[in-house]
């Protein structure tokens, strides 16, 4: 059925309308950038946190100082641990909000502003406490890892290369993912969405790290943590595809009329 000529045809969606796991270029124009000082800081805090884990536990923390002082020190392990699962777990609700950032459930509640900050908040933190459980393994005496060794990938062969270099990987790529919300108002839309798209590597590299180098990944709360994590993102990842091909198709379809 034709349309009365007094009305307006409806315009065809943009190419990037709908079709994204991110929000619309209007939007995230409207979004809040980030202060690079605050990341700065945040990654510093992180650092001297380790730092001070690991010249002090031993003589502050005596129910620990055992652990920590003997000839196999097993507190910064624990600790490097601990830090790791929490980075995982936060990389995880940062993919997660990343997915529902503009779709229907995000827009009705928390609302996109919210979203949109907690997705930010959350990839910081999780920078923050994978950084913080790479460096509390330089007071570990069973590996015995160096500076050098932490920062570059692959570069211990002391203790699983391969799955230790992918997490190393996973870091950096979290890293600039994280960077990007910092200068996403002086490069292109088309570029930051590129970088973003990098940060379903950031989340697989992370959870085979995990599973492949982790000394708990045996056991069965690791394994229900790591499957629910990561049937989670997929299912939100589909969700997220047949959502935009849903909101896409019937308006192609109405322009043709």
């Amino acid at each position: 059925m034709s349309q009365p000529s007094s009305l307006p045809s409806p315009k065809p969606p943009s190419p990037t309308q709908g079709s994204s796991t991110l929000a619309s270029p209007t939007n995230l124009d409207e979004m809040p950038g980030g202060s690079p000082v605050f990341l700065l800081g945040l990654l510093v805090a992180a650092a001297v946190g380790a730092g001070v884990a690991v010249m002090l536990l031993p003589q502050y923390l005596p129910a620990l100082a055992q652990s920590a002082s003997g000839e196999s020190p097993k507190a910064y392990w624990f600790l490097s641990r601990a830090s790791g699962f929490v980075a995982f777990g936060l990389l995880w609700l940062s993919t997660a909000f990343g997915l529902l950032m503009t779709g229907r459930l995000a827009r009705n509640w928390p609302g996109h502003l919210i979203t949109f900050e907690t997705h930010q908040f959350t990839s910081l933190l999780a920078l923050s406490f994978a950084l913080f459980h790479a460096l509390a393994l330089m007071g570990d005496r069973y590996i015995s890892y160096t500076l050098e060794q932490i920062l570059i990938p692959f570069g211990s062969q002391g203790y699983r290369p391969l799955e230790v270099g992918i997490g190393q990987l996973g870091f950096y790529t979290t890293a600039l993912v994280t960077f990007s919300f910092y200068v996403r108002r002086v490069i292109s839309q088309r570029v930051w969405r590129l970088i973003h798209y990098l940060s379903f590597a950031a989340f697989i590299m992370a959870l085979w790290h995990g599973l492949s180098s982790g000394t708990d990944s045996a056991e069965g709360w690791a394994q229900a943590v790591y499957w629910a994590a990561g049937g989670s993102a997929l299912f939100l990842t589909i969700y997220r595809i047949l959502a935009a091909r849903v909101k896409i198709e019937p308006a192609a379809n109405l322009s043709r009329r």
